[in-house]
């Protein structure tokens, strides 16, 4: 946005590539996050279940009374044993419970009064941690701060463009919090789910309040959606592809099977049409012409058949 209020779109020659996932960073960062060897019982319920400092969501099956959703829980994470809230049963039957963690029990008052103390004294732990990164100079950002309740351990998440040495930073902080330290670096899109916000469409961040797990966002996604490749436009505050891109893929993958694509040439009424534009969410295709007409259809009009599309008479012609 220019200091006269006018938009000017990106060169289409702008190099976008920065804003796409590596795969196999994304998939470090969507780890299944439980560690529990005790597998469950075929017929046991499962629940989903998120950690409030973190905002990540699994899985984890508990065979006592129903459990309901906001309550809180004990059980183990990859982080140790720590409260997580409820936030409802899974009702798909084709859920891999050797995959999900054994919730231990239900939180008790003490558990709750426990770590309202913690909330407290990590505002404090995260004052000092910041400090200490500020007086050793290091190139990193610190987003998070969270005790474990049923552990003597601090969690410290941050993020940083590279690798940082950070094990005078750790001797710092195990000599102020005189308990166990772990220093966890995240990504960016890590930080947005933790931290959560506003999106451009203005709701909360999907990372944050929509996917369960995070998933690589690739351009492709973006060209398959007809959005112009504006990284202003296609980027989140992240600075990173939309999430809503991966998850509404399939949607736009499977509406793209049954209507055909930009240039594709039909035969209709003795004319040769050439497809315009498809719009997958209002459903319509335009066609052109070469004698200059243009017509515009609705989806549903269309089928393939030996690999060639065909027009079908709208209802009621």
């Amino acid at each position: 946005m220019s200091d006269s209020g006018e938009y000017y779109d990106i060169n289409e020659d702008e190099d976008i590539s920065s804003l796409e996932d590596n795969p196999a960073e994304t998939e470090r960062e969507s780890a299944v996050i439980v560690d529990s060897a005790e597998s469950l019982a075929p017929d046991t319920p499962v629940y989903r279940l998120r950690l409030s400092y973190s905002n990540e969501i699994f899985l984890a099956g508990y065979s006592g009374d129903p459990l309901e959703p906001g309550s809180e829980v004990l059980v183990p994470t990859r982080y140790g044993r720590d409260l997580a809230q409820v936030l409802g049963p899974v009702l798909c039957k084709a859920v891999p419970v050797s995959e999900a963690a054994r919730i231990e029990r239900i939180a008790l008052k003490e558990d709750l009064d426990r770590a309202a103390q913690n909330s407290r004294r990590e505002k404090e732990a995260f004052r000092v941690c910041k400090q200490k990164i500020e007086a050793h100079k290091l190139e990193m950002k610190l987003v998070s701060v969270h005790y474990l309740l049923d552990e003597p351990k601090i969690l410290f998440f941050f993020t940083a463009e590279n690798r940082v040495d950070f094990r005078e930073l750790v001797r710092d902080l195990v000599n102020v919090f005189k308990t166990r330290i772990e220093l966890r670096q995240i990504g960016v899109r890590d930080e947005s789910r933790i931290i959560g916000g506003l999106g451009v469409c203005g709701r909360g961040y999907c990372c944050h309040m929509v996917s369960d797990k995070l998933k690589p966002v690739s351009i492709k996604m973006a060209k398959d959606q007809n959005l112009s490749l504006n990284s202003i436009k296609i980027s989140g505050p992240c600075g990173r592809l939309l999430c809503c891109l991966a998850y509404e893929h399939s949607f736009y993958s499977e509406r793209r099977k049954i209507i055909p694509q930009e240039g594709c040439k039909i035969n209709h009424d003795g004319t040769l049409w050439r497809v315009a534009e498809v719009n997958i969410i209002a459903g319509s295709v335009k066609l052109t012409a070469e004698d200059g007409r243009l017509l515009q259809l609705s989806a549903d009009q269309f089928e393939k058949t030996d690999n060639r599309w065909t027009i079908r008479p709208a209802a009621g012609e």
